[in-house]
């Protein structure tokens, strides 16, 4: 429960609003139940084999779905499948249940569904929605900011490949302005079904979108919510639009010309807060060069450390779907704790599974369960759920 006049963030789907360039592909399903046909021969793990099978089933209607939220295929994900040969969905189908459905039935795995590495803390914005507002976070003395080595990351993806398919390059910063990312973007090319970069876009030169492209990310989100300079730079605070416009457009470009079979799906996803534009205004400017338009929920994060306490009592989902990892090897449950005051431990000192199930970890979930959220801090300021 939560003290009134205060909304919980739904984390589990958190788009207020998407719009698609070109019609969703219609035979997602009937190639899902052609690979389910074939599903011993596609996928040797049985354990794996076992939850692709109890995927199917939950959406073909088969079988009931267990306790929590129900498996189903947002059209973001059906495009994502599109992409993808046939031989790739029993991994796909494998992860994309698991992060759906395993946090609102509490069920925990020895890997998370979702690894964030973040390459840069530091970010050459200032955007009034984000934490790097909070001067105690990007003062550089106080030792939040920095940007991750290639010999880290290295060993982070080569801890993920095989346990993991979905890993998103961005948490508190701007990866683009890492000075390795190229190098990071080569070594995790083709060990993951979702990879993701999150980017402002601002450093998105000719050589950022070869790497990008030539690393066969499987998405690509342009951090925009405006359709104008006037309130773009007022939003997004060290930003110039038309700057970061004809980058965008570059990089539709070069996609163009130089890889037409790429199977990357671009989207720009800004921040739904108020005066941003509906999504069918958003759209018109940017469908032209993206494959997706997007708003996502306003959650209020900029400085959780100093809200009120929310009195939501109902467990963090992240705590079972996703696990941070800051530039210096810094392990968080979460990135509205900015400052780790959560932290689990380092991955420069253990392993990624087991700092995921980590006595630490498990406690941490444990009062959420039992609801004591409202004396952990800062998940007792927090309202995602």
């Amino acid at each position: 429960m939560a003290i009134k006049g205060v909304a919980t963030y739904q984390k589990h789907d958190s788009f207020a609003a998407m719009h698609h360039r070109s019609p969703v592909a219609e035979d997602v399903f009937r190639r899902i139940a052609r690979v389910r046909d074939r599903l011993e021969a596609l996928e040797p793990d049985t354990g794996r084999r076992a939850v692709v099978r109890q995927a199917c089933a939950e959406l073909f209607g088969e079988a009931p779905p267990q306790d929590g939220v129900p498996f189903v295929l947002q059209t973001y994900v059906v495009e994502e499948i599109s992409r993808l040969p046939d031989e790739a969905l029993p991994r796909y189908l494998w992860y994309r249940y698991r992060y759906e459905t395993y946090p609102s039935r509490n069920i925990l795995d020895a890997f998370p569904p979702c690894l964030q590495v973040e390459p840069a803390s530091v970010c050459n914005y200032r955007c009034v929605f984000c934490y790097q507002t909070d001067a105690g976070l990007t003062k550089r003395t106080n030792g939040y900011m920095g940007v991750m080595s290639l010999d880290l990351f290295k060993r982070v993806i080569d801890e993920a490949g095989g346990c993991c398919e979905a890993v998103t390059l961005a948490s508190r910063g701007e990866p683009l302005l890492c000075p390795d990312i190229d190098a990071m973007l080569a070594y995790a090319k083709g060990k993951f079904l979702a990879l993701k970069l999150n980017t402002n876009a601002s450093r998105l030169d000719e050589a950022a979108c070869h790497a990008i492209l030539e690393a066969e990310v499987n998405t690509v989100v342009f951090s925009v919510e405006a359709a104008d300079a006037a309130l773009y730079e007022r939003l997004r605070v060290g930003g110039r639009f038309a700057e970061v416009r004809a980058n965008i457009e570059r990089f539709h470009r070069i996609r163009a010309d130089h890889y037409p079979r790429s199977r990357v799906i671009t989207r720009v996803s800004g921040v739904s807060v108020p005066g941003t534009p509906d999504l069918e205004r958003m759209a018109s400017v940017w469908e032209e060069f993206v494959d997706q338009v997007a708003f996502v929920t306003y959650n209020p994060w900029e400085n959780v450390y100093d809200h009120p306490a929310t009195g939501v009592e109902t467990a963090c989902s992240d705590l079972w779907r996703r696990m941070f990892v800051w530039w210096d090897g810094t392990v968080n449950p979460c990135d509205v704790d900015y400052k780790s005051t959560l932290t689990i431990g380092s991955a420069n000192e253990q392993s990624l599974s087991a700092l995921w199930r980590s006595e630490r970890y498990e406690e941490l979930r444990e009062r959420h369960l039992t609801s004591q959220r409202p004396r952990c801090s800062p998940c007792n300021r927090c309202t995602v759920v």
